[in-house]
Formats: structure tokens, sequence, C-alpha cells
């Protein structure tokens, strides 16, 4: 990541490195710059992203099989540069940090060591990033670093690590220890004469009838070499050195850098042109350094108007200086004060009086601290809350995991989300008295000791009405056994939904298997039902479950949601929410047998998520699922520990008020 954000926010030097291996390898010329330009800039945003991709463990094999190849491959791509040095510094970390060749390799084989041991235990990388918010990262990585790039392109690089920063004293950085050895320079000059191309030193530098064509200055012996050592200034009129006047100058100078006129940007030059102006008002020297050659001169004179004084300045030494062509620094007493790129050139509204007076004349306060703090406002501090708000919201997933494969959570939950019910099923038992007598016994002792759970009776029709008047409806629900599929008429012996409710009664059983077998009641009936007693305000208690041939079959499952898709399934999801589902294996009713909690927790887990298919979880987890099948006081405890079984809708035990209490008691 530190590699990548270097060069990025200085592509045009990540430019002229890859230019540096391109002339290496002997491929000089064959690209245009702007495609090496935008290789810089993705070459910077690739490394920048992986480096991200490592750091938050993303695509986590992938990422480890692409980087060992890469180091590989560059590992490699060094060992070859230290042993023939055709470059100075492999520019991993641009101008930030220098490396020797030799440095480099070393530190790419530490790397390669740590690449392989990534590769080979890629899953073993925590992440700090959820896999469904990864993308995130990618996207917001790679959009940041590119409009980091093109920012440094459109202005100046964020950082300046080059030792012609604001604030460098130009002499100062030329300067040599007392003592150390002195490295030896030379500067070529390139000329042309009758189409003759030859190279001079200074000591024999031709006279004005050869055209100049480009210079270099190399080293040629070891020794210290200083911050800057290949800064001069050459005026091209009368090829005079002025670069001790300038540095000695004790004042302001203006200098525009434009290592190349032929290829420098004009879109700028009433700009270019009004600083000269405001420099020629004031008695500022302004001069134009180049390494253009005397036709490039005069073609940007033609095209620009430019009369200021142009020299001569090596290439490599103007593209240090400013990353911008053209661009502008001034200087004061040798020191550099400020520089402007080509897009950012000062106007009337920053010179608007002398130097020694203006903002602009002077020395800057250092802003790094608001560059490190733009970056982790703009980058790191999103990332960082990203990463917190995913772990706290992966913290929270674990928990609900955690607590749902917790039994007694399940039970906690639904108790909270589910209503617990016992319910009474009389069917055609006791008389009159009998029925009173027991309602009565049971109101006192309930109303005494209040249940955890809503408790209902079911009753025959001729109870509803008695037991109604004295029943306390806030501790036990009344309810019928059965209703008619007639809302009203001529259907003699029939209980309409409507008289139900009329008795003051709040519940109704309905498709209970007895009905089913006994009195052929089918879906279809069942369902008119189950609609009339939903539109006179019932809740019902609608029963389902298979015989002992289909439960051998193993038919349970298809016969239960029949069942449900019959009779309930065509009703709304706010209608169901007054449907109360009992489970009644018809093999377990007065047989004495007994489903196994564990058989009956499979059946009730399936039925809820029948449910689930057809209205969805919320609706699922809300509907209360009773078990209807020889359940006593002795095996309730266990039946109602399990997850998706809410209560029981109780046969014999509910007609002896000690009986049916036991099972009520099961819920403490």
């Amino acid at each position: 990541m530190i590699s990548g954000f270097v060069k990025a926010v200085d592509p045009s030097g990540t430019q002229y490195k890859i230019t540096d291996y391109l002339e290496a390898f002997g491929m000089q010329g064959l690209f245009p710059d702007m495609l090496i330009l935008g290789c810089a800039v993705i070459l910077s945003a690739i490394e920048f992203v992986t480096g991200c991709c490592l750091l938050f463990a993303i695509r986590r094999r992938l990422i480890s099989r692409l980087l060992l190849l890469v180091m590989s491959g560059f590992t490699l791509l060094t060992i070859w540069l230290a042993i023939a040095d055709p470059i100075s510094d492999c520019g991993c970390f641009g101008d930030a940090v220098k490396l020797t060749n030799w440095q480099t390799v070393w530190k790419n084989i530490v790397l390669l060591i740590a690449t392989l041991i990534v590769w080979r235990w890629p899953m073993e990388q925590m992440r700090f990033i959820s896999k469904s918010n990864q993308w995130i990262v990618l996207n917001y990585a790679s959009v940041y670093i590119i409009f980091v790039s093109l920012h440094s392109l459109y202005a100046l690089p964020l950082f300046d690590f080059r030792p012609y920063h604001i604030g460098a004293n130009i002499k100062k950085g030329m300067e040599i220890p007392p003592g150390a050895p002195q490295p030896q320079f030379i500067t070529t000059f390139i000329m042309e004469k009758n189409g003759e191309q030859k190279e001079f030193t200074i000591d024999n530098y031709p006279d004005s009838t050869w055209t100049f064509i480009s210079s270099r200055t190399i080293q040629t012996g070891e020794g210290y070499v200083p911050p800057i050592h290949d800064f001069s200034i050459t005026r091209r009129d009368n090829n005079e050195d002025i670069t001790e006047s300038v540095l000695d100058s004790q004042g302001y100078t203006f200098l525009l850098i434009a290592p190349f006129l032929e290829q420098a940007d004009d879109s700028n030059l009433d700009r270019i042109n009004a600083v000269y102006d405001y420099a020629q008002e004031n008695n500022y020297p302004f001069y134009c350094l180049t390494a253009s050659n005397m036709q490039g001169i005069e073609r940007w004179k033609e095209i620009t108007g430019a009369e200021y004084p142009f020299c001569l300045t090596d290439d490599i030494t103007l593209k240090t200086i400013v990353r911008s062509n053209p661009g502008l620094i001034l200087i004061k007493d040798g020191t550099i004060i400020r520089k402007w790129g080509n897009n950012r050139l000062p106007g009337e509204e920053t010179l608007n009086g002398r130097l020694e007076t203006i903002e602009t004349g002077k020395l800057p306060e250092a802003n790094t601290a608001e560059k490190i703090l733009s970056i982790i406002l703009w980058f790191i501090m999103p990332l960082t809350v990203l990463t917190i708000a995913d772990r706290l919201w992966a913290w929270t997933k674990w928990l609900k995991n955690k607590e749902r494969s917790n039994g007694l959570y399940q039970l906690l939950k639904r108790k909270k989300m589910r209503k617990k019910i016992v319910a009474g099923n009389w069917k055609m038992n006791m008389n009159l008295q009998e029925g009173i007598a027991l309602a009565k016994e049971l109101n006192e002792t309930l109303t005494a000791e209040k249940p955890n759970c809503d408790v209902v009776i079911c009753t025959p029709f001729i109870h509803l009405a008695s037991i109604a008047a004295f029943l306390n409806q806030d501790v036990i629900g009344l309810g019928a056994e059965n209703c008619a599929d007639k809302a009203s008429g001529a259907y003699t012996g029939e209980v309409s939904a409507e008289m139900v409710k009329s008795t003051g009664a709040q519940y109704v059983i309905l498709g209970h298997s007895e009905r089913r077998g006994y009195y052929g009641e089918t879906p279809e009936i069942l369902k008119e039902k189950v609609l009339l007693a939903l539109k006179n305000g019932l809740k019902v208690i609608f029963c389902i479950g298979e015989s002992l041939e289909e439960r051998e079959a193993n038919k349970q499952n298809d016969v239960v949601k029949a069942e449900l898709e019959g009779s309930v399934f065509n009703l709304t999801a706010e209608e169901f929410k007054n449907v109360i589902i009992a489970y009644e294996p018809i093999w377990a009713i007065g047989t004495g047998k007994t489903a196994t909690a564990e058989q009956a927790e499979e059946i009730h887990a399936f039925i809820r998520s029948a449910v689930a298919g057809k209205y969805g979880n919320d609706v699922a987890e809300e509907t209360s699922i009773l078990y209807g099948g020889s359940c006593k006081a002795s095996n309730a405890p266990e039946l109602f520990a399990k997850p998706d079984i809410d209560g029981g809708l109780i046969g014999g035990a509910s007609l002896k008020a000690a009986d049916f209490k036991g099972i009520i008691d099961a819920w403490k």
C-alpha cells in the first residue's frame, strides 16, 4: 500500500522510471508518453489495491497466488538489475525512499519469503471485513487511489519527496561536507551541424554554428553525492553560466520550468505572460529553464510572444524540480518559496502587491500534518468506520447464531415471539352441571395462581353461555368445539360462528380428526368454516395430523401440508395471524401411544417451515403450533421444551382440574 501510494502521489515520476526501464531493455521510443503515464497510474492503483486486499484478507487465495507470481517476477528482475546495473534506483518507493539495486534484491527476497507463507496458508489470514462487504473496500480503495493520481497530475504531487521541495535551499543542497569523497560528474551536450551529431563537454563546447539537440549530466566517479548535484543554468543567448548569480541573488526570482517546450502545455499562456509582466513591473528576474534546442525555443516564442530570457538546464533536473510542463517556482536567496503547476499558476488575486509585503512572497507554513489528516479523513477513517461497523454486525450475527443454537434461548425467544397456549377439548363429555363445576374450579384455581401461558377451554355448545357468565376470560379463554359451514338458514341442528361468538366465546376448534373421520368434513367444508369463524371475530384452532398408516408410510409431511393448503393457506397473512395450528397425530389420540418429543418437534418444525414458505418467516415465527397427541402432566415439560412446540391441545386430561393444571404448570 505504501509503495502504491508514493507512486500515486507522483505519477509523472513513476512515468519517468518506467521510461528508464524501457531504455534499459532497449525499448525507448516504442510507446507514447501518454500510454506510459496511463500505465504509471494503473500500476500504482493495482499495487495499492492489492495491498488493501492483503490487509483486509479479500479474495485470499487469488491475491496470494497473484502476489507470489508478481514477487517472483520482480525478484528475478531486480537480481538482473543489480548485476547489469542499467539504472541506479529501482523506483519501488518513488522518491520517498531510495534503495540501491542490491538493497532492493534483499528487500524482495524478504517479501518473497513472506509471500510464500501467505500463499501456503491463505485462509489463515484474518478477515477485517465480511465477505459480503468486501466490494466496498475494493471499490473505495480503487476510486481513492486513482483520484489521488489524477489530482497530483492536475495540480502537483500531494507530497514532494524530491530535493527541490518548498523550503529547500538549492545551494545548500549542492554542498559536499568537508572531507567527503568528491564525486565526478560530466555534462555532455549533443550538438548537430550539417546533419552530423556530435557529443561535446563544457570544456570543448562548440561555436554558435552548431545546433543544440540535448544534454545529460552523468556521474563518472564514486563519492558523496549531494541531494542536488546537477543544477545549472546557462543562458542560451550567450552561453553564460548564471547559476551562481541566480542562487546568490538577494531577492526574488521567478523560474519558468519547461523541460521540453515542444511538449509544453500552452493552455495557460496568458497567466504565464501575466506573471512575467508582474515580474518586470516589480524588477524581479524571470527566466525560462528548458532543455529544448533553439528551434523549440523559437517556436514557443512564436506561439506565446515570450520576451523572457531562455536558459539551458538538464531535462532530468527540470523534471525533478517540478512535475509540470510548464511549471513555475519562486525562489528567494536560493530557497524555493513557492511552486505552481500549469493548471494553478498565480494570478492577480495572489500577485496583488510586491512579494515582500504579500502572502505569496512568504515561505508557507509546513502543511504536512494537514495532508496526513486529509488522508486519515478521506481514506483511513471511512475504512476504519466500515471495519468497526462490519465487525459489530458480524459479532451481532455470531451472537444471534450462538443464541439460536442454545436451547434455553430458543425457549425464551419462542416465549417472547409466540403465545404459549394450553387448550382443553372437552369433546362430548359432562352434562351442564358437571361442566359448570369444572369450569368454576379452574377459574378459581387459575385466578388465584396466574398461569405462565394462555389457557383455553373448548366446551360443547350447551355449556358456552352458562360458563361465559362467570368465567374470568383474562385468565381463561372460552371456545367452541365446532361451528357450521353456513352463516344461517334451514340447517337443523347446526350452530353458526355468529351464534358461537354471541355466547361470549373467543375460540373455535376446526378440522379435528374426529370431525374429519366421523362426519366427513372435507377441506372445502373446513375452508368455509374457517372463513366464517374469522369473519365473526373468532380465533381458530385448526387441527391437522396423519393416521398410523400415513406415518408408517412416511407421508406425514405431505399430509399436514395438504391439509393446510386445502383449508387455511387461502387466507391473507393478516387473517392467518388469527389461526392457531394444532398438530394431532391421529395414531396417538386415545390409543395410549405418544409421539416422542423428537418426533413431535420434527413435524412441528416442518409445519412452521411450510407456513414460512407461504407467508414468510415473520408470520411463521408468530404462529403458535400446539401438540395434540395424548399430552399429560408427565410428558408436557419435555414436549414444551422443544423450540417449535408452543403448547398443547388436551383431550382427556382436560376433564380433571388437577390433571389439566399439571399440564399448564409445565410452562413454569
